[in-house]
């Protein structure tokens, strides 16, 4: 029996090429974009799971409120994870990560730029499972001097991987000694460093002011332990700790500055949450979006749906030219259940030869997916037998789904009616049809829609003003190889000529790991005023050479010799002291662990707000401080030939440090890295909803075709009674239009509740304004009319004598 079932199949999807193809083609479309949003879900679900003890490795944050200042921190006080394996049983060891920044490393003759390195302390290897080629991971960050290198680092300087005991020359000052060589952190990590130095060489790693959180601390619990139970203890426990430091910095007990609205807590996120979870300040590189892994797995269902739709309308379409063999097969003795095998066996068959077609096409187009993505999907996970599994498993389930209801619907029919040519249900009476073309429409709305308010807020980022100019400024990278010859090689630039102005500071907007905040109080002021701001160290050319607005008072200047304690504050910053005449007022920080010391500074002026953070945080408090940092030169170039300029300035830095690797970037270049997983997402989800709408068009197309030949004969009796073409043509049209125009009122609220939503995470984003309904709405009815005048003008344009010969 089955065997008849599949002769008989495959010989109906022989005699209907036509609709078999575009139901093979959508189906093998929808599968194959299933796929790959599938990969991409798997990569994103999979980060730190890498981990032996995933599930007992927690993060912990902190979060503090002063007074206006909300500051949703992933990092800690120094001390945080060694005071929380003291005073909590449940915690068994703790270890720390901090940027390091980058450090040039000797190979042969030359120097070479590493820049993802951190600090780290000796327990490493006790809470992160990082598998050690060669080394003890017991001892391997505990002394001075010493680094933990990947074997992808070992091998680029050395060939090897066995060079524990060998040293690496490190920024032309030191020897440092490898001390073990780890196999590459996985991808699916959410620190990826190629370098570990020991954490006791940063300068602040014993600091005990617990008002200063600049480290990633991570925490690993015993076995048994509840975290439920820990996490509501945490609140206290800062409060213990920070409470002396609250008395010396703002003179207010814990319980009065808890009155006064302000607030110091901590939290724990679970390691395997941070990728997908945690957008706080400070992470440690830009992460993922759970919202993201959401909208791409609904849009994999709805694609998928969409096809599955083309299915059962195309079917039940098409059931008057199956009548008659339904009619002829009941009187000739076939069960109802019979029928409903034979169908559901052509559904299976078209959904089988789809799964073929789409692994083909999902495996010839992954290395464009990970081009697309940044992933680094292997082709071979397609082939692996749980995916193969899985995908057979869903074929079958999308084979029934699609081919049920056309199973029962053509299987109902009673012979005496359909052979006497009764057939129920016209083609333009079909409700649930003309449904399912009203969602499919309604979900290629919600995905115009949704495109229109991405690109939007891409564009905006683009084209905000974020209070400094990024255009026409070259960075040099780690001219702290210069040493003291810095300063001379800055004041140098300032003679090239193209070159307006340079500034020499490792503190820069587009530099998102370097983070330095500082409490600042006054005793002048309101008693609320203590105030934790970035603290970056800069010289008198910062400003001006990245075109930051002055709104009072100056900028620091050589001719006073006072700014060496004078301070420049931005709006936020000047907002929140919420005070007139705020210049020249006096600002205190803290200059020791002891806090028995405060630093004095004079506030000379206020800059406008800039964005030195993402847009997706509102714009902190901020002091600029006249200070030697040589970490970074920014030269701003106002010449139109950009690369002459960069030559001249390239043969500088030779002749000033001829064994020191030049590496540059351009500001407005590095901004835009700090958006890509923005533009990359953005990209996704443009190029999925395009598919989307492509595979709904194909089953609109396939309607409109049978419509047409449903209706030839009608079309030929208005022709020769004198129906003009546009007539004609918008006779078949108008059905359709109305089901989307029906489908814009149904899916605009669902898209503006989404795209609202998605918006929030953006503290600076555009508006939903009313054209982007309209764009919407047009662009559903263009692609609608473009999918059905092809073929209405066609028939409308037949001569209609070929449909009428035979009356």
């Amino acid at each position: 029996m089955l065997k008849n079932y599949l002769k008989t199949a495959f010989r109906n999807l022989v005699k209907n090429k036509f609709y078999s193809s575009i139901n093979i083609i959508g189906l093998a479309a929808g599968l194959a974009t299933c796929m790959l949003i599938l990969l991409y879900v798997l990569d994103e679900l999979s980060y730190d799971k890498y981990n032996k003890n995933a599930a007992r490795i927690f993060r912990v944050n902190n979060e503090v409120q002063f007074g206006e200042n909300h500051f949703d921190m992933a990092v800690s006080p120094a001390l945080l994870g060694t005071t929380m394996v003291k005073d909590f049983p449940e915690v068994e060891q703790y270890t720390r990560l901090r940027w390091y920044g980058g450090l040039r490393v000797k190979k042969g003759n030359e120097n070479l730029q590493e820049e993802r390195v951190a600090y780290a302390d000796s327990s490493l290897f006790d809470v992160f499972t990082l598998p050690v080629i060669a080394g003890n991971p017991k001892t391997a960050l505990v002394e001075p001097h010493s680094l933990v290198i990947t074997e992808k680092v070992a091998k680029k300087y050395f060939n090897t991987t066995d060079v524990v005991g060998r040293t690496m020359l490190i920024n032309d000052t030191g020897n440092y000694k490898i001390t073990a060589v780890i196999e590459n952190i996985p991808t699916q990590s959410h620190f990826n460093f190629d370098i570990f130095a020991p954490m006791i060489e940063d300068p602040g790693s014993k600091d005990d002011n617990w008002l200063s959180e600049n480290w990633n601390t991570y925490i690993l619990l015993r076995k048994n332990a509840d975290v439920a139970k820990l996490e509501p203890q945490l609140n206290g426990f800062m409060e213990k700790y920070t409470g002396p430091m609250l008395k010396s910095v703002v003179n207010q007990g814990m319980d009065e500055f808890k009155k006064s609205g302000g607030y110091i807590k901590a939290s724990l996120t679970p390691l395997t949450d941070i990728h997908l979870h945690s957008n706080k300040m400070a992470e440690i590189d830009g992460n993922g979006s759970a919202q993201f892994v959401y909208i791409f797995s609904a849009i994999a269902v709805l694609i998928l749906l969409i096809a599955c739709v083309n299915f059962i309308n195309l079917s039940t379409a098409r059931s008057s030219s199956r009548a008659k063999e339904v009619g002829v097969r009941k009187v000739l003795g076939s069960l109802k259940k019979n029928l409903v095998a034979q169908f559901l066996t052509e559904s299976l068959l078209i959904s089988l030869i789809a799964l073929v077609f789409a692994l083909l096409i999902a495996w010839l187009l992954i290395p464009y997916f990970n081009q697309l993505t940044g992933k680094q999907i292997n082709t071979r996970i397609l082939f692996q037998s749980m995916m193969l599994l899985s995908l057979v498993g869903l074929i079958i389930v999308v084979g029934l789904f699609a081919g049920s209801y056309p199973a029962f619907f053509l299987s109902a029919f009673q012979p005496i009616d359909v052979l006497k040519g009764k057939l129920a249900g016209g083609f333009k009476r079909s409700w649930l049809r003309n449904s399912l073309v009203v969602f499919q429409f309604s979900i290629s709305i919600i995905l115009i829609f949704g495109t229109v308010v991405i690109y939007n807020q891409l564009n905006y980022i683009h084209t905000k003003d974020i209070g400094y100019d990024r255009n026409k400024v070259l960075i040099i990278n780690n001219t702290s190889a210069l040493g003291e010859q810095a300063a001379t090689f800055r004041n140098e630039l300032l003679q090239v000529s193209g070159v307006q102005n340079a500034t020499m500071s490792g503190y820069l907007p587009v530099n998102y790991y370097r983070s330095n905040d500082a409490f600042f109080t006054s005793p002048i002021l309101d008693q609320k005023t203590a105030i934790s701001m970035q603290n970056w160290f800069v010289d008198e050319k910062y400003v001006p050479t990245l075109g930051i607005k002055v709104l009072e008072g100056r900028n620091f200047s050589p001719e006073f010799q006072t700014d060496s304690n004078a301070i420049v504050i931005n709006e936020a910053a000047a907002k929140f002291l919420a005070t007139k005449d705020i210049l020249n007022k006096k600002l205190y920080n803290i200059q020791n662990i002891s806090l028995k010391k405060l630093n004095e500074w004079h506030v000379i002026g206020i800059i406008k707000n800039f964005n030195f953070s993402s847009l997706r945080d509102v714009i902190m408090p901020l002091a600029l401080k006249l200070g030697k940092d040589n970490g970074n030169i920014s030269v701003r170039i106002n010449a139109a030939n950009t690369n002459a300029v960069l030559e001249q300035i390239k043969n500088k830095w030779q002749s000033m440090a001829a064994s020191q690797p030049f590496n540059y970037s351009f500001m407005d270049e590095d901004f835009n890295r700090l958006y890509t997983t923005e533009q990359r997402t953005g990209k996704i989800f443009i190029t999925f909803a395009v598919l989307a709408i492509l595979i709904a068009s194909l089953g609109l197309f396939g309607l409109i075709t049978y419509a047409v030949e449903q209706r030839v004969k009608e079309i030929g009796i208005r022709k020769v009674l004198g129906a003009s073409v546009g007539n004609i043509a918008g006779m078949l049209s108008k059905d359709f239009l109305k089901l989307v125009l029906i489908s814009s009122i149904i899916s605009f609220p669902v898209a503006w509740w989404a795209m609202h939503k998605w918006l929030q995470d953006f503290a600076y984003r555009v508006s939903i304004s009313w054209w982007v309904f309209v764009v919407a709405g047009l662009l559903a009815l263009f692609i609608a009319l473009a999918t059905i005048s092809f073929q209405a003008i066609k028939a409308a344009m037949a001569n209609p004598v070929k449909s009428l010969r035979t009356e």
